[in-house]
């Protein structure tokens, strides 16, 4: 049951060309950084990612963005990346938008096996384009499906050496769900500890949705813009 790899390099070793990859964090918050890094030294391309979005111009996805091993992003902001603004108005990068609720309902749905929702949200917008639509209760809907990923890159707190996941404050939006919705979750973890020292009712993620995990190294945890307050005089 000891699912802890040698190495960040190690735990992503067999994801090839054109895989699908579910990768958590919220802007830089929450960002699988070691993982990234190993993903950009192996050097595979045509991957499709599912993030919320697309780290900045140099940091988080954009990382891997930047050095085009990305041919596919399905995300929610993109606000933050002047390379992949470039790269799609220069048709050089496939995007599909999601809004933000309706994307993480899809990675949920993923790992539930659900077939598809209906939700209001995008009706009569670009949005809406080619989906299958439904009145319901005099409103209408639009039908989304599941999304689903070969790996899972996921960042978390604390974890024991199950794997039982433990996460802090906004790493915990889209890391969970994505740990339920990936053929193979790899995890970093900031602390590992041994089995029954976490609190079983604190744990966010059961150890049998994880794969495979590495002792997170050297952080650097950045934040996109930094905004303080003048001090008082």
């Amino acid at each position: 049951m000891n699912k802890i790899f040698p190495s960040a390099d190690a735990a992503v070793a067999d994801i090839a060309d054109g895989a699908v990859l579910l990768v958590g964090g919220f802007g830089l918050s929450g960002n699988p950084e070691n993982l990234i890094a190993a993903v950009h030294r192996k050097g595979v391309k045509d991957l499709t990612v599912v993030s919320n979005n697309c780290g900045t111009t140099d940091q988080g996805l954009g990382i891997l963005l930047k050095a085009r091993q990305i041919r596919k992003m399905v995300s929610s902001y993109v606000g933050e990346n002047k390379e992949f603004e470039r790269q799609y108005l220069a048709g050089e990068l496939e995007v599909e938008l999601n809004p933000q609720g309706t994307l993480a309902e899809r990675i949920r749905a993923g790992g539930a096996g659900i077939g598809g929702f209906y939700t209001p949200t995008g009706v009569g917008t670009l949005v809406a384009e080619g989906k299958e639509t439904r009145v319901i209760g005099g409103r209408e809907y639009l039908l989304e499906m599941p999304l689903r990923g070969d790996f899972a890159l996921i960042h978390a707190w604390k974890a024991d050496t199950w794997g039982n996941l433990i996460f802090r404050k906004t790493a915990r939006n889209f890391n969970p769900p994505m740990c339920t919705a990936a053929r193979v979750c790899i995890v970093e973890a900031e602390h590992i500890v041994e089995v029954g020292e976490l609190e079983p009712d604190q744990i966010h993620v059961p150890s049998v949705y994880v794969n495979r995990l590495v002792q997170a190294k050297d952080l650097a945890k950045p934040i996109e813009k930094r905004t303080v307050r003048p001090r008082a005089r």
